[in-house]
This record gives C-alpha cells, structure tokens and sequence, in this order.
C-alpha cells in the first residue's frame, strides 16, 4: 500500500549557514523557491544562484555546510570539482564549504532533505560526504537530461519547475519507514534546541544509539552529533552576523555550550577564525 505523506513536510532546514549574506549580495544573488508537493517529502527547496563580475574580480563564496546533498546544474565559470559534466551530485559537506565566484555564473540546485538523495537514488549517503560527482553515475539519464537541458539564465519559476519534473521522475510509492524515522529525528533536532546531545535524541524517539547512528551514516551521511552541532553553530553565527553585540559567553551559552574555550575552538574549527575576529572583521566590512 503506498505511503501516506504529507503535503507540507516539517522543515528539515533553513537559509542559515552563509557568512556574511551581506557581503555576498553585493556580489550574487540567491533565489530560493519552493518545491512541487509531489516531491516535497524527498525535496527540501529548490535555489538559483547567479554572479556576474568583472574580469578581474574575485569573490569567495563561504557557507556551512547543512545535513543535505544537493544536484546541481552548474553553468558559466565553473567551480573547482565540477568538469565537463555540468549536472553534478554534492553529497554532505563536513567542513566550510568555499566557493571561488568569478567571471559569471548560473546555477540551479536541487536541495534535498537530509536521506532524500539517499532513498531515491539506492546510494549510501556516506560515501558521498565531501564529494561532488557527475550526476550519471547516480541517476538515471533521463533525470540528468532534463537538467542538462535547461539554459542559463532560465527564470527562477521555469527552472524550478523542470527541477520538479526531474526529481519525480524518481519519485515511487514504495514505503521506506527508516527515510521517514530520519527525517522525523532531524526535523525534531532543527525545531527543539533544548536537544543538545544525542543521548536526548535517543531517549526522546526511543531509538538505540548505535542504530540512530547506522541509519544517519546512510541516508544523512554524517553523524547524529554532527547535526546538532551544525544547527547550533548556524544560530551562533547567524546572531553574529545579525549584529550581536553581547558578551560572547553568553552567547555560547544560550546555544548549548558551557565552556567559552570549548565553544571557540568548535567555531574555528569550522568558521575558519575564532569568533571575535569573525565579529570584528563582519562589523568593519
């Protein structure tokens, strides 16, 4: 019997995670647009980026990485990693994920939820984690070539809809309760950040740890711990770039961390510079 799904799935993620968005409209523009019901359930949104520079300006696009893979139709000057072959697969990103914007571009991306390339594809999400390969050898040729087919500088509207058609195409009714327990986990971690370990998750969906654990390394690609910590750190880092202009303690503090030392080397580790540079430099641009 096919799956009962709804048509408006919890959110599995958010637009944070770009540091300093500011500076990067000043130079791009992002467009995010929903997807079509019939895919939402595998689909978190669809986004068009577009640049346009001089010849001899360069921008570095830098974001944090969200529990999602992510198919892509990726025209103009292309980004390191992508060949020939425009129509390419992301898995999850683990660390900061920077981006080299030159000349100028045009990009469609398909943003899926945490699993949903996973279960769609038959591909385990782990072995894609920090790589970006050529869509082919993941979906069918008929997915990619609707993709492939579209021309830059499609409207945003248009694009998303030929995005829509190609991801339904893989879309069956076949039911997958472990999709739908990840997704029901992640959604919970996004929307309750009281959940601050994985032993509150584990006791708050009755689940073993070590099978929380194999189901994410599958479907989501990284680690029950791994998610947590990113969605706190795409708060912290969103109230800094918002203005924040309290004690850094305090901040750390109201997002789970109970030791500022433990806080600043987690923000290093992956924002790339501790966080009262990262406030300094963001308030002097």
């Amino acid at each position: 019997m096919p799956t009962r799904r709804s048509a408006t799935p919890a959110p599995t993620s958010t637009g944070a995670g770009i540091l300093r968005p500011g500076e990067l409209a000043r130079h791009a523009t992002v467009e995010r647009v929903a997807c079509a019901p019939g895919i939402a359930h595998w689909v978190e949104n669809h986004w068009v980026l577009r640049w346009d520079l001089p010849d001899d300006a360069v921008f570095s696009s830098q974001t944090l990485p969200h529990p999602a893979c992510t198919l892509s139709l990726e025209l103009g000057q292309p980004r390191r990693g992508v060949g020939a072959d425009r129509v390419v697969v992301t898995g999850v990103v683990t660390r900061r994920f920077d981006v080299e914007l030159s000349r100028s571009g045009w990009v469609l991306g398909v943003k899926f939820r945490p699993g949903g390339l996973a279960t769609l594809a038959d591909v385990d999400a782990a072995t894609l984690a920090d790589r970006t390969v050529p869509a082919g050898e993941l979906l069918p040729a008929h997915v990619v070539d609707v993709l492939r087919d579209i021309p830059a500088g499609t409207p945003v509207a248009a694009a998303a809809e030929a995005a829509d058609a190609a991801v339904a195409a893989l879309v069956t009714d076949a039911p997958d309760a472990d999709y739908d327990l990840v997704l029901a986990v992640v959604a919970d971690m996004l929307a309750d950040r009281s959940l601050l370990r994985v032993s509150d998750v584990v006791e708050r969906h009755a689940i073993l740890r070590r099978r929380l654990e194999r189901l994410f390394a599958r479907y989501v690609g990284v680690a029950p711990k791994w998610v947590l910590a990113r969605y706190r750190m795409h708060d912290v880092v969103a109230a800094l770039d918002d203005g924040y202009d309290g004690s850094l303690a305090d901040l750390a503090a109201a997002h789970g961390w109970y030791d500022q030392a433990h806080f600043g080397r987690d923000f290093t580790a992956l924002v790339g510079l501790p966080p009262s540079r990262y406030r300094a430099e963001s308030a002097a641009r």
